[in-house]
């Protein structure tokens, strides 16, 4: 024998005591922390697989409850919605309590549709992102059936040029002031929507003609 293969042969000898050295003090540890790893994986993957199973169901019933309403089979529609808000998983709740709001103002209950906008707006739980679009929908709902302060308290702070929302609160209060014959108002704010660049096309040239249709009334007045 070689000194090279006796010395590679010590090597492997002592590399095998210290492997049994440190398997004798620490390999039960080393058992415990394999099974905590894999205890840990699949209890991870099981949550993820419950929760994916909960929002699945979750949205088939927001599904049905919007096949309710479409039928207009109101009251089911609103108790199916009732029902998710209360024990639905993921975004199903808050989507459900602006599904139901929706539902009562297509079945003309105006004032309990906003209330329940209103509350969606001021759960501070909500998302802003929903949080504001709520406010925008009582805002619009209060353009008929409201008065310009109405609109104004809800749609006012949407108004502000870095907001995605502004140019439908603008639009929003520009109408409630044009009904409440509030002209000055009403054309300030349709001008302000005709000279953002970001406004979209439809919205834009509603404030086109509505502000030609001001300028002609005030003109003939």
């Amino acid at each position: 024998m070689s000194d090279e293969s006796f010395v590679r042969e010590v090597n492997e000898e002592l590399r095998q005591d210290q492997l049994k050295a440190v398997w004798r003090r620490y390999g039960m540890a080393i058992v415990a922390g394999v099974i905590l790893v894999l205890a840990a994986t699949a209890g991870y993957v099981g949550w993820n697989y419950w929760n994916e199973q909960r929002a699945n169901q979750s949205g088939d019933r927001f599904s049905g409850a919007l096949q309710l309403a479409n039928q207009g089979r109101t009251d089911e529609a609103l108790d199916a919605l009732s029902q998710l808000e209360a024990d639905g998983h993921g975004a199903y709740p808050v989507l459900a309590r602006m599904r139901a709001a929706t539902v009562r103002a297509e079945a003309g209950d105006f004032q309990e549709a906003i209330e329940a906008f209103d509350s969606v707006s001021a759960d501070s739980a909500v998302p802003a992102s929903i949080r504001d679009m709520a406010r925008l929908r009582a805002a619009l709902l209060l353009v008929d059936h409201g008065t310009y302060g109405d609109v104004a308290t809800r749609a006012e702070p949407l108004s502000d040029d870095t907001n995605a929302l502004r140019h439908s609160a603008r639009e929003a209060m520009a109408l409630a002031a044009w009904r409440a014959e509030d002209f000055e108002n009403a054309q300030r704010l349709f001008e302000m929507i005709v000279n953002d660049s970001a406004a979209p096309t439809n919205t834009r040239q509603r404030a086109e003609m509505m502000v030609e249709l001001i300028a002609g009334s005030v003109s003939g007045s």
